[in-house]
């Protein structure tokens, strides 16, 4: 048995050259995450914030009984004390280390810190950090953790890579793609008659200029296009646990099926950190025929001096064993006719479960929001549009390319335009801040109107978007629905009251 595990362990000596590339596109993952945090966090959830943090910080603790009881169940740093200047400090500590990580270095401290500080940061975002590639990242952080020795930061130190924690990144993606691919065949129908994708390069939260091409393609690239999304979604996984030509031909199909969605719409990172735990399936005779020579034969240096470690071996076995154990719920859950996209069962995200996209939307709302300094509404009011940074307002602009990095308040904007007011209060609070023109909101936006001074009324429209035929000019066509928020002054006595309500009169 000695014997069998040391075999199993020094298969680990193959993977040098894949360590180094999942920590390098890791560290950039956490990189942009912790960018958009640094540029974002204070207007959506600081002091004054759209939805402050610290409110929901009092509200869970108020809820469970006591702070202790909050910090097991929301486990966040910031129970100790949370502040803007906080924020801003946390988020661009994390930015630099992730850049060490990014530049070569990284060990398990270092991963741990990112770890700790980025779950902290989205157990107070809120539905600003609602979104599957959050838990993904935490879950990919965690399991990263334990590739690295706890101190020595070398890109090759001389502990071999573990080879059970590459398994665990197999499986990491096998739920990924399994997940995404189920929550499809039992949600929308068009999954099922490969029509979905007449719609989703219109309909997806924001679409980027290739989006409008890709629309107007035949029908049968659409099919097509549906029919491939199951096979790699359903299928492909599967031989990433298999000997390793198999592995080698999953690992370039799931990346290159990543690829093809970074380039057709603006998926924040979701898919660059999705290509993590797919890396896991090619090892160094697979990527020494990409990478440079010089990376290479310091590989195979490391390769050669390498040894063997007894501790990370056992901590590599009692992680295999957590994960076990913490997959019972996630595997139940896929195999469930009522299967949850997207949800954590252990409070610090460990393993999760993962789906995509189970609906997709056949036409596309968007809510313009709209400024006047009239001091009475009139039909002849001259109302002035905002513009946001990514999502569609003026249909001659061009969709832009955004991601990895995403902006937050567009995002949550698309999901608003299909609900009701009532069902995304917040937006009442940023209507309030665009009364006051806050310096904070407006930094979210790509335009403010009222340069010098706020507006009267705010008021919000909705609209049907359609991609405009490639022959126009403009990118969108768009037509009136109706209104989906009246004209609000500061001085709206209701308005006041709700916001009063929720204690978001500042």
């Amino acid at each position: 048995m000695g014997d069998f595990f040391e075999e199993l362990f020094a298969r680990g000596n193959s993977y040098w050259l894949t360590r180094f590339i999942i920590l390098r596109l890791l560290g950039s993952v956490y990189a942009i995450a912790f960018l958009i945090a640094a540029q974002q966090l204070v207007p959506l959830i600081g002091e004054h914030g759209l939805t402050p943090a610290n409110h929901f910080l009092t509200s869970i603790q108020t809820q469970l009984g006591s702070r202790m009881a909050g910090m097991f169940n929301i486990p966040t740093l910031f129970w100790f004390g949370i502040s803007d200047n906080a924020l801003s400090i946390f988020a661009w500590i994390g930015l630099g280390l992730s850049l060490i990580v990014l530049g070569g270095y990284a060990n398990a401290i270092i991963l741990t810190v990112l770890w700790a500080m980025y779950m902290s940061i989205v157990h107070i975002g809120q539905i600003w950090y609602g979104y599957g590639w959050e838990i993904q990242l935490l879950e990919t952080g965690f399991l990263s953790i334990f590739l690295c020795p706890l101190l020595d930061g070398r890109p090759f130190p001389k502990c071999r890579p573990p080879i059970f924690v590459f398994w665990l990144f197999r499986w990491l993606g096998f739920r990924i793609m399994i997940g995404a691919g189920l929550i499809k065949l039992r949600g929308d129908t068009c999954w099922r008659d490969l029509t979905c994708l007449y719609y989703h390069y219109e309909t997806q939260p924001i679409p980027n200029p290739i989006s409008r091409y890709l629309h107007f393609a035949p029908a049968w690239f659409h099919k097509f296009g549906v029919a491939w999304n199951h096979f790699v979604e359903l299928i492909v996984p599967w031989f990433s646990f298999g000997p390793r030509t198999a592995r080698h031909i999953a690992g370039i199909l799931l990346v290159s099926f990543q690829m093809v969605l970074i380039i057709s719409g603006n998926l924040s990172f979701l898919n660059y950190v999705t290509i993590i735990p797919f890396l896991a399936c090619f090892d160094d005779t697979f990527l020494r025929r990409l990478l440079p020579k010089a990376l290479v034969k310091c590989a195979e240096k490391a390769a050669q001096e390498s040894e063997p470690s007894r501790i990370n071996n056992t901590v590599a076995i009692a992680l295999s064993i957590l994960v076990v154990y913490l997959s019972i719920a996630p595997v139940l859950n896929l195999v469930s006719g009522r299967q949850l996209m997207n949800y954590s069962y252990d409070p610090l995200d460990l393993v999760n479960t993962y789906g995509a996209f189970g609906t997709v939307g056949r036409e596309r709302p968007e809510i313009i929001f709209e400024g006047t300094n009239d001091a009475l509404i009139t039909g002849d009011t001259n109302w002035k549009e905002y513009e946001f940074k990514a999502k569609p307002g003026d249909p001659n602009r061009r969709p832009p390319f955004v991601a990895p990095y995403q902006p937050r308040i567009d995002w949550q904007i698309w999901f608003a335009a299909m609900a009701s007011p009532a069902e995304y209060p917040w937006t009442l609070h940023f209507v309030w801040k665009l009364l006051h023109n806050d310096p904070g909101t407006l930094s979210l936006l790509a335009n403010s109107p009222f340069p010098s001074t706020p507006p009267r009324y705010i008021r919000a429209r909705l609209y049907r978007y359609q991609f405009a035929p490639l022959r126009d000019k403009a990118w969108w066509r768009r037509e009136p629905i109706g209104e989906w928020l009246p004209a609000l002054s500061i001085d709206d006595t209701e308005f006041r009251r709700l916001l009063g309500a929720m204690d978001w009169l500042d």
